[in-house]
């Protein structure tokens, strides 16, 4: 169950924003209102020139709750970004209309904790993630979320066994399709209690087990950094099956800045020496959610990422 420190200031949750409504009736005040894609466009074009170019840059919908989807696109073009992270088909369009990206796709997923590793879901899953493919893959993107849900009582070595022989099922269709299927870690100890895919090496199995590179793993920054540390390390040694990373500071998930743990600018250094060409999306929950104060937290992290 998602805790407190992924509980937007509004008391919604990551899991309540998880199918991508078109965006909340909060209008974000004090930013400038999309007169059109185009004006959106260019003024991300203007401020993005200042970027180094290495590093492709998101934020994930749920963190800024608050503010309405379009407005979020705007203030995204005017710090550089590309995309926007975990939206559905509803927001697409939005997205599609400020020339942004969606990131990483959801949609398809039971929720967080009932996922791939209980074989009771596969039916399910499989006639969502059968469906969901096409819509991703006709809407011109690639990556799709998924999860193993909560071991329940099992072992790893069984946890395993059982997303391997569900996802198999729909690995075929995804490669077909060009859609990346993305588990993603997450950590069992602060925020998501019981959650199997909880460790890089559990992962990293599943992701040779399948041996499939449209299956791959969403690199939480955060999550293993609680659960295991040495992200730099693991990163170097195992990027070829991390598809995707989401950042946010340790302790709090907050703005990813020098008052927590994380030595963001290193661990995005070592990202972008690995070659990697995805998105790197901020995840973090900004510490004050009104929207001028939001909207520079989002500026000041797109620039400690940016390497």
């Amino acid at each position: 169950m998602t805790d407190l420190s992924e509980r937007h200031s509004t008391g919604l949750t990551r899991r309540a924003l998880f199918y991508g409504a078109g965006g909340l009736a909060v209008a974000g005040a004090g930013l400038t209102g999309p007169a059109s894609a185009q004006d959106a466009a260019q003024g991300g074009q203007a401020v993005a020139a200042g970027l180094r170019g290495n590093i492709n840059h998101s934020v994930a919908r749920w963190t800024f709750a608050d503010m309405d989807l379009a407005d979020l696109c705007v203030l995204g073009r005017h710090v550089g970004l590309g995309a926007i992270d975990l939206c559905g088909p509803d927001d697409w369009p939005v997205l599609r209309e400020h020339g942004l990206d969606s990131s990483m796709c959801n949609g398809a997923e039971i929720s967080l904790e009932d996922g791939w590793a209980d074989p009771a879901n596969h039916a399910t899953l499989i006639d969502n993630y059968t469906r969901h493919i096409a819509l991703v893959a006709e809407a011109g993107y690639t990556n799709l979320i998924c999860f193993s849900g909560n071991r329940r009582g099992m072992t790893d070595d069984e946890g395993l066994a059982n997303c391997a022989d569900g996802l198999s099922q729909i690995l075929p269709i995804a490669e077909q399709a060009g859609v990346v299927l993305q588990m993603e870690l997450l950590n069992s100890r602060v925020n998501h209690p019981d959650y199997l895919c909880d460790r890089s090496a559990w992962g990293v199995a599943l992701c040779e087990r399948l041996g499939s590179q449209n299956f791959k793993l969403l690199y939480d920054i955060y999550h293993m950094q609680i659960m295991e540390g040495d992200v730099i390390r693991t990163i170097t040694q195992h990027h070829s099956w991390f598809g995707h990373y989401h950042t946010a500071g340790n302790p709090g998930r907050n703005e990813p800045d020098d008052s927590q743990e994380l030595n963001y600018p290193a661990i995005c250094r070592a990202i972008r020496d690995t070659g990697y060409q995805g998105w790197l999306a901020q995840e973090f929950v900004p510490r004050d959610a009104s929207p001028d104060a939001a909207a520079q937290s989002l500026r000041d992290a797109v620039l400690t990422c940016d390497v």
